[in-house]
């Protein structure tokens, strides 16, 4: 389930005075604009021109991610938070301008699995040649091509100084929108997987990374799952994660740190934390019903555990009649606090180791 807004980023290649380009990129902006309402898509405009990059001047090679300029650190922060590309280009002596290039070679890792189109104009071959010499570049960089294209011969494009594709340009347009989101939804599990803010899970393949309020549906879903077998084993439905709608979710996701496990786009478990005074407390450690066993549920303690530097003690609670979580908490360490035994509800507790 992806419910995220991808952010799909035009890249208008040419800077040259009076050229084309620009007036490519805002047809195609405009043409697709409501199929990205209709796709749920951002479409963002970004000329290269405006990024003011030089040629590339970095000392430390763009595979390690490390940018000493702010030129550089603007754009990887551009490209960082794009889910996918489309590049307006023109063609240049049977290639891609040299502002394309050098803005691909000034970043590394935040290409990486992420889908590309292009949109090319020129004159006898339309700019197709620039695509083929730029998809041996970005496939380099872990850019996915798509096979969809829009290719535009500037004079079946132009009437009376003015660009006007014909009404089949704009059929692949939409064309290349809809494979673009499709592909970008489909490599995400591999973008997060390999991002700098994810950590390696228990489980092959796995990782973790802090869940926001996008992601609420997915968490909202494993709620469910997880807690209806507790209001079984305690005999009540009155547990806030079995009601909770996933505007309540994305409120209280903005509110705690959450660290969420995946594998190939499915949440498969979860743990909150948050500090009051000297206290640690976690809360809604979830694995997801068919993973139970497989240590999940302490790797995923022991993650949240980490918050604790500093606080006098960790404090959890869960329901009177949950033996199995009651047991695995033991098991680390907790005791229960005797103050709330009529509750229903049994809270636990453990000194931060010094």
């Amino acid at each position: 389930m992806a419910t995220k807004c991808p952010r799909i980023l035009v890249l208008v290649c040419s800077t040259r005075p009076n050229a084309l380009g620009p007036a490519v990129g805002q047809w195609l902006t405009e043409t697709l604009a409501p199929d990205a309402e209709r796709l749920g898509v951002d479409l963002v405009p970004q000329a290269i021109g405006d990024l003011g990059l030089p040629f590339l001047d970095e000392e430390e090679h763009p595979s390690t991610g490390v940018h000493q300029h702010e030129h550089t650190r603007r754009w990887s922060r551009i490209v960082d938070g794009a889910d996918g590309f489309v590049v307006v280009t023109p063609e240049y002596n049977y290639g891609m301008p040299a502002t394309l290039k050098n803005a691909l070679d000034h970043l590394g890792p935040e290409w990486a699995w992420k889908p590309v189109g292009f949109v090319s104009y020129g004159h006898t071959s339309a700019g197709t040649r620039a695509v083929q010499h730029a998809k041996q570049v970005v496939t380099t960089l872990r850019l996915v091509p798509l096979g969809a294209t829009v290719a535009l011969r500037i004079a079946d494009a132009m009437r009376e100084d003015r660009l006007d594709p014909e009404a089949r340009h704009a059929d692949a347009a939409q064309g290349l929108l809809a494979e673009l989101v499709r592909v970008a939804h489909a490599l995400a599990p591999m973008r997060e997987r390999e991002h700098a803010a994810s950590v390696e899970g228990p489980l092959p393949g796995s990782y973790a990374r802090r869940l926001g309020p996008d992601d609420a549906p997915e968490v909202t879903v494993l709620q469910r799952a997880c807690w209806m077998e507790e209001a079984l084993a305690n005999d009540t439905l009155a547990i806030p994660a079995l009601h909770e709608s996933p505007a309540d979710v994305r409120a209280w996701l903005a509110d705690w740190h959450t660290t969420g496990l995946w594998r190939d786009g499915r949440l498969l478990g979860m743990v909150r934390t948050r500090r009051t005074g000297a206290d640690l407390h976690i809360g809604r450690l979830a694995v997801a019903p068919d993973l139970r066993g497989l240590g999940v549920g302490r790797w995923l303690l022991r993650r949240a555990e980490s918050a604790g530097e500093g606080c006098g003690r960790i404090v959890l609670s869960t329901g009177a009649a949950s033996h199995r979580n009651l047991a695995l908490y033991r098991r680390q360490g907790y005791v229960p606090l005797p103050e709330a035994q009529e509750t229903g509800v049994v809270d636990l507790a453990k000194a931060v180791a010094a």
